[in-house]
């Protein structure tokens, strides 16, 4: 197991995670492993997100470079989004945790019964 004592990297790598393992981040690479796709489908495909949390998500993916973005210069604007090749390394671990989930929903919900009822 990888230990970090460097507070700045440890920041740095806190960083990271919050942006992969927020709740939008991990839906929207999950759809896009699947392969290339546009804003109008992944704002259909996803259900309960905002337009403008789709563009904050995809901004910020793309700012680390996980997510690509290109422009298709037509009229209207075409515009697609993938996986870069460092977006890709995620693929595996965002499916495990989608399946995990799916496994898991109702013993998960089993669980918050029992805690809310005390």
């Amino acid at each position: 197991m990888l230990f970090v004592t460097d507070t700045e990297a440890n920041c740095r790598a806190r960083e990271v995670l919050d942006r992969v393992g927020d709740k939008w981040s991990v839906v929207v690479l999950h759809h896009l492993s699947a392969g290339t796709m546009r804003f109008s489908e992944l704002l259909r495909a996803i259900p309960g997100i905002s337009q403008r949390m789709l563009t904050v998500t995809l901004r910020g993916l793309e700012r680390d470079g996980l997510v690509r973005r290109t422009v298709h210069p037509v009229v209207p604007p075409h515009v697609d989004y993938d996986l870069t090749p460092l977006g890709e390394t995620l693929r595996d671990i965002v499916s495990s945790l989608v399946v995990w989930a799916h496994e898991h929903l109702d013993e998960i919900g089993v669980a918050r019964e029992l805690y809310d009822a005390g």
